[in-house]
């Protein structure tokens, strides 16, 4: 039964016939979360396929478009540092989930305003990107929690897998959205931004239909369960160390795959793809991400946690390609860019579920991602500044971040039998 939020009283069901064509399946659950996560991924991914074009269309520079980009997803992963124990604490999962998703639905068609703002547009746009990316750090502690209560019901790694790959048919279909948008409405961003409030509204539609069928429970079931889950010791256990050795190697991964708006801002830049293009690519990143989520999470649940090897191996590889004078090389450069982005989002996840107390498993998470965020500002500003300096100087740090990641995680892996 998926976790409800505390000091609700769920309304049951006339008879138990009732409740159980009401309660999905775990494998109905995890297909919820991976729809509603496709049609939010539509919002947030189309946008994020062209922060690079949209900000230096305002004014800014490599060095701005890293520090932005970058601080971006430092707070969508260190907030969580809060937003995870939260969850724990108050047991309000659903209450945080959907605050998280409604601030992505209303923050991206927001950005079609900036570039009628004048000066104040990139100031906007960076607040915006900024708080959309809170959002996010407000609801995936959350939310991996219900979903991992469903996915471990079916295999922890498949079910991580087919919701990610779900969730990478929306980041694949939104930049193409965009890009549809951008191209009728003649090379201008605004109009596709604006478009993306379509999908935020249909996110927050089907995410209240998945709290309902997902969500529903007897009164005093729910009540037992979190009694019981109170009382439980593990509520207060300490997380192992592996899992905090498995952070810090996940963080160096982090760091070295740079966001995704200073690889457009390149693409953009050097004229290899116009601005209505650069969605495109986005979205064969994405379809690349949901191929590799759905083939580690499989090998996860087949052979374990060595899979994750194959982590630092492709981040190590995203720069000497993408930043290329070649688009084949550079295409090629953001395939493997996604491919990365989609072991870090699903195998990565179930790794650290089956690490943790499941009690203690919005902490770990919030834990495990406020260390990310070290990671993902630091590699954010450092790319940023290196690309313009020094690029082969960015290969050598990528290369030496990922080397030493390799060596934490073979240490990880042969000292860790997860729970």
């Amino acid at each position: 039964m998926l976790t409800t939020d505390s000091g609700s009283t769920p309304r049951a069901p006339a008879d138990s016939d009732d409740r159980r064509a009401l309660r999905w399946s775990p494998w109905r659950a995890v297909v919820g979360f991976g729809v509603v996560s496709l049609a939010a991924d539509m919002v947030y991914e189309g946008a994020r396929s062209v922060y690079g074009p949209l900000l230096a269309s305002l004014g800014a520079s490599a060095l701005i478009v890293g520090v932005i980009t970058g601080a971006g997803e430092a707070a969508a992963l260190a907030l969580r540092l809060v937003s995870g124990p939260l969850a724990d604490r108050t047991r309000r999962y659903w209450t945080l989930t959907t605050v998280g998703y409604a601030l992505t639905a209303v923050c991206v068609p927001l950005l079609a305003v900036t570039p009628r703002l004048g000066a104040a547009g990139l100031v906007a746009a960076a607040v915006l990107i900024v708080v959309e990316r809170l959002g996010k750090a407000v609801r995936s502690p959350a939310k991996s929690v219900l979903l991992a209560d469903a996915a471990g019901a079916v295999g922890m790694g498949r079910g991580m897998g087919v919701h990610k790959a779900l969730d990478q048919v929306g980041a694949f279909a939104g930049p193409l959205l965009l890009a549809a948008l951008t191209t009728a409405a003649g090379g201008l961003l605004w109009p596709g931004l604006a478009g993306l409030a379509v999908p935020g509204a249909l996110a927050m539609v089907l995410l209240l239909l998945l709290h309902r069928r997902a969500g529903i429970a007897h009164p005093r079931d729910a009540a037992v369960g979190a009694r019981d889950e109170r009382d439980d010791p593990a509520q207060h256990a300490s997380l192992p160390a592996s899992f905090g050795w498995f952070a810090v190697a996940c963080a160096l991964c982090t760091a070295g795959l740079m966001t995704f708006g200073l690889i457009g801002f390149h693409l953009a830049q050097t004229g290899l793809v116009p601005a209505a293009g650069v969605p495109l690519l986005y979205a064969a990143a994405m379809a690349a991400a949901a191929v590799a989520a759905l083939a580690t999470g499989a090998a996860y649940d087949r052979i374990g946690a060595r899979v994750l090897l194959v982590l630092p191996i492709l981040v190590a590889l995203v720069p000497p390609l993408a930043f290329t004078s070649g688009l084949a090389v550079a295409a090629g450069g953001v395939l493997v860019w996604g491919a990365a982005l989609g072991v870090q989002d699903s195998t990565v996840k179930a790794f650290v579920a089956d690490l943790v107390p499941r009690t203690r498993r919005a902490t770990a998470y919030g834990i495990f991602a406020a260390i990310q965020a070290a990671g993902a500002l630091v590699g954010g500003v450092a790319a940023g500044a290196l690309y313009d300096s020094a690029r082969g100087g960015l290969f050598a740090a990528v290369a030496a971040a990922q080397a030493t990641a390799m060596l934490i995680l073979v240490r990880v892996l042969t000292r860790t039998r997860p729970r």
